[in-house]
């Protein structure tokens, strides 16, 4: 039998999936009127995601539920929030955890120090990405890369906002080619310039805050996911996202942005044009 949460979880789910079929309404018909993707519709109807408030309270107006039945719902919200098993540790599909949660969020705080966030990965950094983790196919790969690119439309819709802080030996770990970061860093350019996404980047000319271990990403203030070598674990324990948000706000603040981050991209990127074959020989 599963733990309390895990159990609370599975009663907002049903009760969520009985309200789309009382509406007539399919997955994805709920998830377009939401706003929200349809994996997360259907990982929150199964008891396998906790939305954010934000994310429920769509979902009620896409339903059309009136205000004793958004009340309800709200409360099966709280009581899987104040169950016992705060912590979730889970194994997903290959590079499901982060682009799943991120579509979920309004806004989205990225720190990493070795890899590039998933959401600014082109197709084939993401390959050779998926590829590295422990007992990857070829089938898991692709899929995993088709639905990691697809996810990245969530970068362009105006009413998101994401931040994302990477150290500049991310730009300097490289995989496969002088050419994949090439057309990488062409990547990062274009993403850097829309008006929802913020890019900084911490000089290594500058100190480090605070010595980094791993990655992570904050889902409003609702999740965050922390990525360790062979796994990513989904937590909404208050502590630890206090603890994260502190140190995502103190790397921010050691990076530079906009002109700034934008030059250091450029400066990076150059040397990456003076590489000849004998680089990745």
């Amino acid at each position: 039998m599963g733990s309390e949460r895990q159990e609370r979880m599975k009663v907002l789910g049903a009760r969520l999936r009985a309200l789309r079929a009382e509406a007539g309404l399919s997955g994805a018909a709920l998830a377009q009127g939401a706003g929200v993707g349809q994996p997360t519709v259907s990982k929150v109807e199964n008891g396998r995601m906790v939305p954010s408030s934000d994310v429920l309270e769509r979902l009620a107006r896409a339903l059309l539920l009136d205000e004793a039945t958004s009340r309800e719902v709200r409360d099966l919200l709280t009581a899987v929030e104040s169950a016992s098993d705060r912590t979730a540790v889970t194994t997903p599909p290959l590079g499901l955890t982060v682009d799943d949660a991120v579509r979920s969020a309004q806004l989205v705080r990225s720190f990493q120090c070795v890899v590039l966030p998933a959401m600014l990965q082109s197709a084939e950094y993401a390959r050779h990405v998926f590829s590295s983790a422990p007992n990857a196919t070829p089938e898991a790969v692709g899929s995993a890369v088709a639905a990691r690119v697809e996810r990245q439309s969530v970068l362009y819709e105006p009413q998101r906002e994401s931040v994302f802080v990477i150290t500049e030996a991310v730009l300097r770990t490289w995989p496969g080619t002088p050419d994949l970061m090439l057309a990488q860093f062409d990547r990062l350019l274009a993403v850097e310039s829309l008006t929802t996404v913020r890019l900084g980047i911490v000089p290594w000319r500058r100190p480090m805050p605070v010595m980094p271990r791993h990655g992570f990403t904050l889902c409003d203030q609702e999740a965050v996911v922390i990525e360790t070598f062979d796994r990513e674990r989904v937590t909404v324990d208050s502590g630890e996202l206090a603890t994260y948000e502190e140190e995502f706000e103190r790397f921010k603040g050691a990076a530079v942005f906009g002109v700034e981050a934008r030059e250091l991209l450029l400066r990076v990127m150059k040397e990456f044009q003076g590489l000849g074959p004998a680089a990745h020989s």
